[in-house]
């Protein structure tokens, strides 16, 4: 199946390491040109070098209030157009409720609500018709993630905010797409596995309740993301697709 990705212009941020990374490879793998973002220089320009001529890398904040046009601005001067945008940014700090600062809560607003928020405003008032804006969220957007207070208080709000946008964008054949990834082997879910006194243990419980009895592959995320990003999507708007080999039980 061609889902008509050859030469559209993608912006992907967070894409250095993990889902944002490998939804921007299987962009690229299908024939996209992406401005990859981080904010690390040297791994954005480590994550563009292997991504080949399609990519681009620009250092970058979601926190900046000036991103969206930024980014934008590079995806036309390097590959002449901007067809979407998919929001992906690194996690909040885990903790209970007593554990996360008020620090730590204004940070995580800023950068996870706040910042996805500025970027989606930026790409609506550039996109026409055909564009797409993608955000990935997470399971916890249905269902709370133990440890994980910040990201279940703001995944939640950043899907209403994503369906109201589809509302709003839909007569202008924009559409808004949002995907739940839940346990796929990236760092990050490696990073949360070890916090428990037997990480092994706590990879095997949490595999017993997947249906497929494993955790994702990065590629299959990446898979799903570049999909819902393409033309052959086009008739898909307003969706939270769960990526998550059926841990969500519910319709």
């Amino acid at each position: 199946m061609d889902l008509g990705l050859k030469d559209r212009v993608y912006v992907v941020t967070g894409a250095t390491r993990g889902l944002g990374n490998a939804a921007a490879r299987e962009l690229v793998a299908d024939g996209a040109k992406v401005i990859v973002t981080g904010r690390d220089e040297k791994r954005v320009a480590e994550a563009a070098a292997e991504l080949g001529p399609n990519a681009v890398g620009v250092s970058a904040d979601n926190a900046d209030p000036a991103v969206g046009d930024r980014l934008i601005g590079a995806a036309r001067e390097h590959f002449g157009g901007f067809d979407g945008i998919l929001i992906s940014v690194g996690g909040p700090p885990p903790g209970f409720v007593a554990d996360n600062t008020d620090e730590q809560w204004t940070a995580a607003f800023e950068s996870v609500f706040l910042g996805a928020v500025r970027l989606a405003r930026a790409a609506a008032a550039e996109l026409g018709e055909g564009g797409v804006i993608g955000f990935v969220l997470s399971g916890s957007v249905h269902e709370p993630i133990p440890g994980l207070t910040i990201s279940n208080g703001l995944r939640p709000g950043l899907a209403g905010f994503a369906k109201s946008l589809a509302d709003e964008l839909g007569p202008r054949g924009i559409r808004v797409v949002g995907l739940l990834p839940a346990r796929i082997d990236t760092d990050r879910v490696r990073e949360l596995d070890s916090l428990s006194a037997d990480p092994e243990a706590t990879r095997a419980a949490n595999e017993s309740r997947i249906p497929l009895r494993r955790y994702g592959f990065p590629e299959e995320f990446g898979r799903a993301a570049a999909f819902l990003l393409s033309p052959g999507a086009s008739y898909l708007t307003g969706i939270m697709l769960p990526v998550d080999g059926g841990m969500r039980h519910g319709f």
